[in-house]
């Protein structure tokens, strides 16, 4: 069973507080290393992060010393010098991250079982309070990586969890990582934010990863403008995301001006501007006012009188999908929105949908 980033985030604690290890496995770009930052964060514990794709044995269980050695039973005997982040990993409580472990050398994930399952690396015990994630993109879309797969020996040692974000996972995060254009458009283009179905070879598709790349590059050179150079953005995009989401992208920033914003329903009362609206488009320009708070802070009589018109004009899924972020969002907006459609609320209530 697949999991989003709200249920591996809700669960994955009580793991951690078992000392027990974590694996996640996805594809390629959903945030997998920063949902694991994310719960160091939420832990207070600082991330120690190694590419075990790039680690040879002595990179995992560390090289001879050769300053150091002891005669036993007349032998000369070898010691070994553990790598520096292992050691920080028994010296105070980190979060342990092995990524790319399917790509990994067979020594290296033969070497990373006692680690797994005893807490420790030849001989030395991590901190009591060090806890282990690995990631991988193998599994259900194995076939589709360079990757080793891996034993039911193997992947006993771990808590799996196969992560599917949602994109409102992505919305979330995004609120406060992407630029607003970005964040706009995937609201209303979801199709674009990630490839669905088998990858050609050799061909650019569109990531979560990708997406937050090219907002930060197109917004720093400030192509996100409706009057900046389109084509630019558009050889750009091009590059990060791929030539369909590409194409979509240059046209959804060309006509930018005419997206309906929340200040234009809140603070400028102009519900015409939705007239040609779907289900989609108002769920989006709902979403819109959510990821921007504009419903958190108690509104003013004109906005409310606003926001109830836009109410009443639109469609029963709609309007129940507003009331409920009204609702979460503040009990004091909430609750001027009812007394400006009340009557109109019951109808929906009562499946009148005229």
């Amino acid at each position: 069973m697949s999991v989003d980033f709200k249920t591996f985030n809700s669960v994955a604690p009580l793991v951690a507080n078992s000392r027990l290890p974590i694996l996640l496995r996805g594809r390629h770009g959903i945030g997998k290393s920063q949902v694991v930052y994310q719960l160091a964060g939420s832990l207070d514990r600082p991330v120690v992060e190694r590419r075990a794709s790039q680690m040879t044995e002595g990179d995992l269980v560390g090289l001879p010393d050769v300053d150091n050695t002891a005669l036993i039973g007349g032998h000369k005997s070898t010691s070994f010098c553990p790598p520096d982040w292992f050691l920080m990993s028994v010296a105070e409580p980190v979060v342990l991250f092995f990524d790319e472990v399917d790509r990994a050398v067979p020594e290296v994930r033969q070497g990373l079982f006692e680690l797994m399952d005893s807490r420790k690396l030849n001989g030395i015990t991590i901190h009591p309070d060090t806890i282990v994630v690995a990631a991988i993109n193998g599994g259900e879309h194995g076939s589709q990586y360079q990757v080793h797969e891996m034993d039911p020996a193997e992947l006993d040692r771990y808590t799996v969890f196969d992560v599917e974000p949602t994109v409102e996972d992505w919305l979330a995060w995004g609120k406060d990582n992407v630029a607003a254009t970005i964040w706009d458009f995937i609201n209303n283009n979801r199709t674009h934010l990630e490839h669905a179905g088998d990858f050609e070879p050799n061909k650019v598709y569109p990531s979560r990863r990708s997406w937050d790349r090219l907002s930060s590059t197109a917004d720093a050179a400030g192509l996100l403008d409706p009057k900046g150079d389109l084509d630019n953005l558009f050889t750009l995009a091009t590059a990060f995301v791929g030539f369909e989401a590409a194409v979509s992208l240059r046209d959804f920033v060309a006509n930018y001006t005419k997206i309906v914003t929340p200040e234009m329903i809140l603070d400028d009362g102009n519900i015409a501007a939705t007239k040609d609206f779907g289900i989609n488009d108002h769920c989006a320009l709902i979403e819109k006012m959510e990821a921007a708070d504009s419903l958190k802070e108690s509104l003013a009589a004109e906005q409310l009188d606003n926001l109830g018109e836009y109410f009443k004009s639109l469609p029963s899924e709609a309007a129940m999908k507003l009331w409920g972020v009204v609702g979460q969002a503040s009990e004091t907006n909430a609750i001027g929105l009812h007394s400006r459609t009340s009557s109109f609320l019951i109808k929906i209530l009562a499946g009148d949908h005229s």
